[in-house]
């Protein structure tokens, strides 16, 4: 048995911090994409729909319909690719799309034509990422295009940061932002006034200039830092000060417990021995949970509020603890792997550290088909 915890305070305060941030005219887009960071897309949608956020972000058709289907009325906008066949889905159900082929934009506008309605699409543009996007050089034709195609709203206009996050140094990012001002002031030159916005979670905290007239939340509307270098210079600066508090918890339960012998090995490949005589746990959570191998033998886990190293190799569904320094425990004792027990708390952080990635990965891993709570 495993439940995923969500807490609903949490994510409001966070949301609210960042309002704070950035005042009542920017509107802010809650990115919920990927399941909600592995939170929960349904759950988090609902709470941030109810408490301020103007617009949600998602990866798919499949995300934004399913945001629909739950009666949320917010602007959605899709940031993933979008095949061309998926696009008439999201003109009848009034989801906005980036673009930057013309292909979709010629789609797009055959499909609206039919529906009788207008797409409404966000231009990616190219500022350094290398990711999706329009060059500069070719943003004229795409703007051109859908001025004459009659069915196409441009909505927006937007980039992203290539590395804001993980530097002390963003020379780089203040010259994407540059590059940025002059795509739009190109697109106002055509007579389009689209929304603009560049900001994710870190540009937010460290940049007000970077605002415009959205702003993307994504990690830290969970309570979970963009990096290490941003926290750091949040801290540095009065203005950029903020209060972030995590919102997921994983929590489980002992599903053994049994004796291991001085000299004998625990796990696939014998990677553990005990040198004394030990009491080991099973605990029901492996790798297709979302539990990365890479803890294997160096992860740790909260029991009683104490904690318990992991013992050789986690597996596909279990992986095995050292509760011998801990009295007075029996099947289904609580077990936390994300989050607090008493006075000790598992961090995100923590494991992505000893994992070698990022916060973001961990969360996002989370096997989407365990149960999410909100409390």
């Amino acid at each position: 048995m495993q439940i995923v915890e969500i807490s609903r305070k949490n994510i409001i305060h966070n949301l609210r911090q960042f309002r704070k941030r950035v005042g009542k005219r920017v509107e802010i887009m809650a990115v919920v994409k990927s399941n909600a960071y592995g939170h929960g897309i349904r759950e988090v949608a609902k709470i941030v729909s109810q408490n301020g956020a103007d617009w949600l972000g998602v990866n798919s058709l499949e995300e934004g319909l399913l945001l629909r289907k739950i009666n949320l009325r917010q602007p959605i906008l899709i940031l993933g690719y979008i095949p061309l066949n998926e696009i008439k889905e999201a003109i009848r159900h009034n989801l906005s799309f980036v673009v930057y082929n013309l292909e979709a934009i010629k789609r797009a506008n055959r499909v609206a034509a039919r529906l009788k309605k207008r797409a409404k699409v966000h231009l990616k543009i190219e500022t350094g990422t290398y990711r999706q996007g329009i060059n500069i050089a070719d943003l004229e034709e795409f703007v051109r295009l859908c001025l004459v195609e009659k069915n196409i709203i441009i909505e927006g206009i937007y980039t992203h940061y290539a590395n804001i996050e993980d530097t002390l140094d963003h020379r780089f990012a203040l010259s994407q932002l540059r590059k940025f001002k002059k795509a739009t002031k190109l697109v106002n030159r055509l007579g389009v006034q689209p929304f603009c916005h560049t900001a994710c979670s870190a540009a937010i905290i460290l940049y007000p200039e970077t605002f415009f007239d959205i702003v993307r939340l994504g990690i830290g509307l969970y309570g979970l830092w963009p990096s290490r270098e941003v926290k750091i210079l949040a801290n540095r600066s009065k203005k950029a000060k903020i209060e972030l508090k995590p919102a997921l918890s994983w929590k489980t339960k002992i599903a053994q417990i049994k004796p291991v012998a001085k000299g004998a090995t625990v796990g696939y490949g014998r990677t553990f021995r005990a040198n004394r005589g030990m009491k080991i746990a099973i605990i029901p959570v492996g790798y297709w949970d979302g539990y990365d191998r890479k803890l294997s033998n160096c992860g740790r886990v909260l029991v009683k509020g104490q904690f318990a190293p992991i013992v050789g190799r986690v597996c596909m569904n279990m992986l095995m603890i050292d509760v011998s320094e801990i009295p007075n425990i029996g099947i289904e004792e609580k077990v936390v792997l994300i989050g607090k027990q008493g006075k000790n708390e598992i961090t995100v952080e923590e494991l992505a550290e000893k994992m070698g990635t990022i916060n973001y990965e961990v969360v996002t891993r989370i096997n989407p088909s365990i149960p999410r709570k909100v409390v």
